[in-house]
């Protein structure tokens, strides 16, 4: 996850910079995506430790060039932000006490001025050498055990008190005490001055996804339009003027669904990214929801990614320029596609074919169908 990661990451800060990872960091649909592309749970709450802590891990250690730091963490760790974000102010020569602040703040308010009855317990501030920054952080429900995430963007925070968030992701709990809701204003006055200002156009810039309590990938679940062109690409229609990355060693078609889905995290307008459920189709899910993560895949998305990112360094962007026209084939057979294609067939073929790309679960390995019916890829179209 550390790897993929790391070179999606990187990608998006070649070809956009580094607000456009917060930005998109900051979009809980998107961060969902992302973590279903990087083969965890789709539906799972688990998605934001274990995304934080692999971006943690990857882009820290390279900061000095991506120009980004990721602070905090999970439990204990996320009690270091402060001190992490003064010694990276002594480095960076950013104002270290706004920023620690500003973590204080934003984690006081998801924790304290919004009583839904989640206790925060991870908290990772992102910062930019500019001083831009994001915030994921996630609170536990104090009886039920369900989590609720929090997104965060400096660009979309004009008052931290008034509908300040980029995003929140988590189950409606009902009628909540809310001190950042407009309506709310009266019951600040007094407390801190209140930013005068129409809240419509920060509610239009509001984003909450509710994720379904099955574990299961449905229908109802993925956009099939957008699923099912990428499937018809990747399966039946590959594309002739995409030599370049046609000819890399190992690529087929279940190679080039798993990077297509990639494009689409690196490239994707926002609104493509309203079911996060789509995403897993790239590298499936540690439980095995839709299927095992191809292990022998992923490896291939890795090598493909680094190959591409090391050649633009050189000079040579054809490699990066084609997952972009990767995004555009797929953008474009839309147009025309309409779905009629069963998902639980392609979820069948693809755990039937799992134990053929290393296919893993936290269960363990998939194993090769018994009675030696290993099949064939059918069209689905």
């Amino acid at each position: 996850m550390s790897s993929l990661g790391k070179s999606i990451v990187e990608v998006i800060l070649m070809d956009y910079g580094q607000d456009e990872v917060l930005r998109r960091l900051a979009d809980p649909f998107w961060f969902q995506s992302f973590g279903a592309v990087l083969g965890m749970d789709w539906h799972s709450s688990g998605i934001t430790t274990s995304v934080m802590g692999a971006l943690k891990r990857a882009i820290n250690p390279c900061a000095d060039a991506f120009g980004l730091y990721i602070c905090g963490g999970k439990g204990k760790f996320s009690k270091d932000t402060p001190q992490e974000l003064l010694y990276l102010a002594d480095k960076t020569g950013l104002d270290g006490n706004k920023l620690v602040r500003t973590s204080k703040l934003v984690a006081k308010v998801d924790n304290t001025a919004i009583q839904d009855g989640y206790q925060l317990y991870l908290h990772n501030f992102i910062v930019s050498k500019d001083g831009h920054w994001a915030v994921v952080q996630q609170g536990m429900h104090n009886h039920d055990g369900t989590a609720r995430r929090y997104h965060w963007h400096s660009e979309k925070v004009r008052s931290f008190i008034d509908e300040p968030h980029a995003g929140i992701e988590g189950r409606s709990q009902g009628l909540i005490l809310n001190l950042t809701a407009s309506g709310a204003a009266p019951n600040r006055t007094g407390i801190m001055a209140i930013v005068n200002e129409d809240s419509s156009r920060a509610l239009l810039d509001f984003k909450k996804l509710v994720m379904p309590s099955h574990h299961d990938v449905r229908a109802a679940d993925v956009d099939l339009k957008r699923l099912g062109a990428m499937l018809y690409v990747a399966r039946e229609n590959q594309p002739q003027d995409f030599e370049e990355l046609l000819l890399l060693k190992g690529m087929g078609p279940r190679t080039l669904q798993s990077l297509a889905l990639v494009s689409e995290v690196i490239h994707g307008a926002p609104a493509r990214f309203k079911d996060p459920a789509r995403f897993s189709f790239a590298h499936g899910g540690k439980d095995g929801h839709p299927f095992p993560v191809p292990l022998n895949i992923y490896d291939q998305s890795i090598q493909i990614l680094q190959k591409g990112i090391e050649r633009s360094k050189l000079g040579n962007s054809d490699k990066l320029k084609s997952m972009h026209k990767l995004h555009q084939i797929i953008l474009d057979a839309e147009h025309n596609f309409t779905p009629q294609f069963d998902i639980q067939q392609v979820i069948a073929e693809e755990r039937r074919d799992s134990w053929r790309y290393n296919g893993r679960t936290v269960f363990g390995e998939a194993k090769a169908p018994k009675g030696g019916d290993i099949g064939q890829q059918l069209s689905l179209f």
